[in-house]
């Protein structure tokens, strides 16, 4: 609340300040019937040589006008020009909005390379705000990726997409595991999965395909205000803007081949289905093999997403989204370090191991199938209301063998370097079903001379986890050190004959059949679980000025969980920001309060054979953020800075000092703050550039004294950057050439760290890439080598997991 009185005290203050300053402007947007904002549209004042033209969002401003009476035109090739009479007081701020209808005349689209030469920056985009909102006005910090972008890298597989985002790190591949088998993330210091498809959810138990990805956002910040806390964490959340149909034909195919077996074969292909192109249709579709860089893994997969586009009428339009993936692979080796007993080993070095051994099998593989269906109906209630009905269905499946190596309890004290592991698999057999259905009203007026753009919507969340897998046995231990062959063979396999040594240091079975035999007797899960989710929101961004603008942000939740015992829960999230532009659309300070929350499924107190049931109070995170953003040069310098601080109250942790002894808490809190910049350029002709950095200093602050003044393990390391600097020649006897170069950092990473344990500290790394390309307006032909040095490189949450090594590729596209 005091932070809130700061702001409106903030507000008022510029407000007074700057007013008297300020001369008459034009402000609206331009949109097409087909519920799209309408970009590089022409807005100009007849008979005088003044005007602009639509950003991004289809948003425009002309500004510093004299009193008087105009003609303000609006016109584009394709579309009937439109005209309003329009008179202007002083100090007035004038809001007109207009959709433009397509002419039977309407052109085939044509892109002109030289309009946009910042080819990286692709920062508006209405599912981040649910607005039509710029960056520069927003006063939340985002990252987007383009599709560009993973062009020019030849990125085939989304986790390496993600590099390109300031303050992500990698924790956890993809696992294949039920209900969160996806990769893991840390963003801001929280974990984190890809969940969000075109702001709507969307669940994966595997390995995500880049084919359909038009852009992605990665929006930084506890977002539940929004986005409510089932595609969230309380560092932000990841959404993924899928391509859409447009209304001519055409398409691009690509072929893509490189180290350890890739071999990638894409399709882009869209084409009207009527003659006055209401009915527009587009498929994207990739075919994906690969072996790893280890001595065992693969992963092979088919994507198909075809969309369509409808245009009822002026006011009435319709999209569908669809997207199915068939996807089957070996488990990631992942070694699970002890939770419970002190560490025999701190880092790789001690440790010993050879990341060339995967330690499975590629007859022990799960299959990952997943759907994504999207619904989307816009009508326009009028001029500025718009009403946006949306629906999503998404499922996934993992269906095989899941395994892991675990740092057991076990004592060998005869054994005097090195670790032993034992080899933990089950068969998964999981089914996770979700629905969601959105109604949104978003509205643009004025209320006296200020303008609002508000977003009113409710929202239902439903998702079922059915688990018919078996229970885990174990499958062999595993030996990783540099004790001698005898002593590992006598001292943990327990042989003493030399002639049945085991040379592999692994006695595990890695055979369907063996593993089969040893699931026999496993138990088998029969459980279905059930949560639901209802929520209210609404968003108001109001202009005191031009350059002056408040955002105001409410959510309820209702959550009702039948897992454990049914329980019911409400959760408020606030949401407060100011946006201040010194500089009109070129230079924004901004600051920011923003509200996350989650719901924590019950647990049990056990006192010996006493159970006592627990039902917990949402956990919520609060951050207040402050900094600037930058849009110089005629859109040829965009750049991020900002400092913030995340506070997480009410953590639920529990004190486990045996099976029988088990106590929960709900006073627990951590505090992550750091500093994140982002910089995208475009400083002479033919370069672009991508950079960033980001600083995270995380710590348990108050709950379990094993780890109060500790780092968690899903910080990841403090300081990582990002760099792509790409440069095309734009003309002489070398145009259509160029080079691509750039890399990332990730410094230490305590990935295990309490009392009891100690510390395991994950190597500091530097990833330098590099490519070399030619390519006109049909084809393009790219060659690079990913990891050039071939560092070894792991990431890890608790765990340890080793990264691909220097790899090659050639990627050549053909566009029609």
């Amino acid at each position: 609340m005091k932070l809130f009185v700061k702001i409106l005290c903030l507000t008022f203050f510029m407000s007074t300040a700057t007013w008297a300053q300020q001369a008459a402007s034009i402000i609206g947007t331009v949109s097409t019937t087909d519920n799209k904002q309408a970009s590089s549209i022409s807005v100009v004042l007849k008979g005088t040589k003044i005007g602009t033209v639509t950003n991004d969002v289809g948003a425009y401003e002309i500004k510093n006008l004299k009193p008087g009476n105009y003609t303000l035109r609006v016109s584009s090739v394709g579309y009937a020009s439109k005209e309003k009479n329009i008179t202007i007081v002083s100090n007035e701020v004038i809001t007109e909005n207009f959709v433009l209808i397509a002419t039977s005349e309407q052109l085939d689209e044509i892109v002109i390379e030289g309009a946009k030469t910042n080819h990286f920056a692709k920062k508006e985009n209405v599912q981040i705000s649910r607005l039509p909102l710029k960056n520069i006005e927003n006063p939340q910090v985002y990252t987007t990726i383009s599709a560009e972008l993973l062009k020019d890298q030849v990125v085939t597989n989304f986790d390496d997409a993600l590099k390109n985002a300031p303050g992500v790190q990698p924790l956890w591949a993809s696992t294949g595991r039920g209900s969160d088998g996806g990769a893991y993330f840390s963003l801001r210091g929280f974990a984190v999965q890809p969940r969000a498809l075109n702001g709507l959810p969307a669940i994966s138990n595997g390995s995500l395909d880049p084919a359909n990805v038009d852009r992605i956002e990665v929006i930084k910040g506890p977002s539940g205000t929004l986005f409510g806390s089932s595609i969230v964490s309380y560092g932000g959340l990841i959404n993924i803007t899928t391509k859409t149909p447009y209304d001519h034909f055409g398409g691009e195919v690509n072929y893509t081949a490189g180290s350890y077996g890739l071999n990638r074969v894409t399709a882009d292909v869209n084409t009207p289905l009527n003659e006055d192109k209401t009915v527009t249709f587009r498929i994207n579709t990739a075919y994906h093999t690969e072996n790893s860089f280890q001595d065992a893994g693969f992963r092979k997969s088919l994507f198909v997403a075809p969309s369509l586009s409808y245009k009822a009428s002026d006011r009435l339009s319709f999209l569908f989204n669809t997207e199915f993936l068939s996807s089957e692979s070996t488990n990631a080796m992942q070694l699970f370090l002890t939770r419970s007993a002190p560490l025999r080993v701190h880092n790789m070095d001690e440790l010993g191991y050879d990341n060339k051994r995967s330690y499975t099998s590629n007859n022990l593989s799960i299959k990952t199938p997943s759907f994504n269906l999207q619904g989307q109906m816009f009508y326009k209630i009028k001029d500025n209301w718009t009403s946006q009905t949306a629906v999503s269905r998404t499922s996934a499946k993992s269906e095989g063998y899941y395994s892991y190596l675990f740092e057991g309890t076990t004592s060998f004290p005869d054994i005097t370097e090195g670790v032993v592991f034992g080899r933990y698999i089950n068969y998964q057999n999981s089914t996770t079903l979700a629905i969601d259905i959105q109604q949104n009203f978003i509205g643009d007026f004025k209320i006296g001379k200020m303008r609002n753009r508000i977003v009113a919507g409710v929202d239902y969340f439903n998702r079922q986890i059915i688990d018919n897998g078996t229970g885990y046995v174990v499958n062999g231990m595993v030996y990783i050190g540099d004790d001698s062959l005898q002593t590992v063979n006598e001292k943990v396999f327990g042989i003493t004959n030399p002639a049945q040594y085991i040379t592999t240091g692994d006695s595990g079975k890695l055979s369907q059949e063996a593993t089969d035999a040893l699931l026999a007797t496993a138990a088998v899960n029969n459980s279905k679980q059930k949560q639901e989710v209802y929520s209210a929101y609404v968003s108001d961004v109001i202009n005191f000025l031009p350059n002056l603008s408040a955002m105001a942000s409410l959510r309820v939740d209702r959550f009702m969980n039948a897992q454990n015992g049914a329980y019911n829960q409400t959760a408020l999230s606030p949401k407060f920001g100011v946006v201040y532009q010194p500089i009109l659309d070129k230079v924004s300070l901004f600051a920011n309060y923003m509200n996350g929350f989650t719901n924590v499924a019950p647990g049990e107190d056990i006192n010996g054979t006493t159970r006592t049931p627990r039902v917990f109070d949402p956990e919520h995170a609060d951050q207040l953020e402050f900094g600037t953003k930058l849009n110089l040069f005629s859109d040829k310098l965009y750049a991020t800075f900002s400092y913030y601080d995340i506070k997480v109250t009410d953590r639920v942790y529990n004190i486990r000092n045996s099976a029988t002894d088990v106590t929960y808490y709900q006073d627990g809190a951590q505090e992550n703050k750091g500093f994140e910049a982002e910089i995208i350029a475009n400083p002479i002709a033919g370069l672009n550039i991508v950079a960033g950095y980001s600083y995270v200093d995380s710590g348990t602050t108050k709950g379990d004294l094993n780890t109060i003044g500790l780092r968690p393990t899903s910080a990841g390391a403090y300081n990582s950057a990002n760099l792509w600097a790409s440069y095309r020649f734009p003309e002489g006897d070398l145009k259509g050439f160029g080079l691509g170069f750039g890399g990332n950092y990730v410094g230490e990473n305590k990935i295990t760290n309490s009392i009891v344990t100690g510390a395991f500290t994950l190597p500091e790394y530097t990833v330098i890439n590099s490519s070399i390309f030619y390519g006109n307006e049909k084809f393009n032909l790219t060659l690079k080598i990913d990891n050039i040095a071939n560092v070894d490189t792991y990431d890890g949450w608790s765990t340890i997991h080793p990264r691909n090594m220097r790899a090659a590729s050639a990627s050549f596209s053909y566009k029609f």
